[in-house]
């Protein structure tokens, strides 16, 4: 099965498609898939990491709009003989861009969580929780297209998979929290963090600070780690779901990661850095497995500071949401394999 991943990451749009492709990648190929991504070179795009491991990566370079993109990737999969499965995971990709490459694969999967435009697709995943999750979609894909709606559907690497199987039993205890706002944090989030640390002065408490590889302030951040007593700063770090295994606590973004916190049962302060984080983290704060502080330009240190203060004065809270956390992500612990691999391995869809 030969599989054509179209996917960008830059410091300015974070890294959460490429890595979320770079999962499923990771899932096809334990079996006999043939995997080639498509990206566009710009700074913190992720190639080398893909490189890294092993993968083909077909580089456009330039600005590009979506017809000279469209152009491009479909000369590329003409020349390589074709594709049994596109993955499109590109906000600013749609129909038009689908359309084009039809001719050069026999199915096509779109990741998608904004539901603000038409695909043509046979397959789309949004493993994002709303509150009108089955009628987002209607009438953005065609009336054949299976919908795999939910965190449940969640794609998680498999480090996160046996984490779950070794966790130990989440009681409300608050003695170690970690700070990650995904790869590239644009807007400063790790040093507000930082600074709340300071503020609430709990001289009992360990901390984990994790800068992503795009992460442009990191030099400055592992300064700032320096000076705080029990801190640990981690830089492009393999050990994601170990560090969140042992927090009792995160602070982070509304991106990708919240369904890798809420899977390990992991409660956490939420900062909305992006506009397509709010509703999920509006959503995901209702059904009771995160607090939402809000978007970023008006959470302060100090308000930070205060909400760390609750929660290590109620246990009770911390212990009540990591129990909302399991209970969202579902029954089970992963290891039966994501119903989306099994569908691209030869399913029915």
């Amino acid at each position: 099965m030969k599989v054509l991943l179209r996917c960008d990451a830059s410091s300015a749009i974070g890294s959460g498609h490429v890595m979320r492709c770079l999962t499923l990648a990771d899932h096809l190929s334990r079996g006999d898939a043939e995997i080639v991504f498509v990206c566009r070179r710009q700074p913190g795009d992720l190639i080398p990491q893909l490189t890294r491991k092993g993968y083909e990566v077909h580089v456009l370079e330039g600005g590009g709009d979506r017809e000279e993109d469209a152009r491009e990737t479909a000369a590329f999969a003409r020349r390589f003989g074709g594709f049994d499965w596109l993955v499109v995971d590109h906000y600013q990709l749609d129909l038009r861009f689908e359309q084009a490459l039809r001719p050069f694969c026999r199915r096509l999967l779109v990741i998608d969580d904004l539901a603000d435009r038409p695909h043509a697709c046979d397959l789309l995943l949004d493993q994002n929780l709303y509150p009108d999750m089955g009628e987002r979609y209607r009438g953005l894909v065609p009336v054949a297209c299976r919908l795999l709606l939910g965190p449940h559907y969640a794609l998680l690497r498999s480090e996160f998979l046996l984490a779950r199987l070794r966790l130990r039993p989440r009681c409300g205890e608050f003695t170690r929290l970690l700070i990650s706002f995904g790869g590239s944090d644009p807007t400063g989030e790790t040093a507000k963090a930082l600074e709340a640390v300071r503020l609430a002065a709990d001289e009992r408490l360990f901390i984990d600070v994790v800068a992503g590889g795009a992460n442009p302030g990191a030099d400055s951040l592992r300064a700032a780690c320096a000076g705080v007593p029990r801190c640990t700063f981690h830089h492009r770090t393999d050990a994601m779901a170990e560090l969140m295994s042992s927090a009792d606590l995160s602070l982070g973004g509304g991106g990708g990661t919240t369904w890798e916190r809420c899977f390990l049962g992991l409660p956490s302060l939420t900062i909305v850095a992006a506009a397509n984080q709010r509703a999920v983290t509006e959503a995901v704060a209702a059904f009771g497995a995160t607090w939402n502080l809000g978007w970023h330009e008006n959470v302060t240190p100090q308000l930070i500071a205060d909400r760390l203060v609750q929660l290590r004065n109620a246990p009770y809270l911390l212990a009540e949401a990591s129990a909302r956390c399991f209970e969202l992500m579902g029954e089970g612990d992963g290891t039966a394999g994501h119903p989306l691999v099994s569908l691209m391995s030869g399913g029915e869809l």
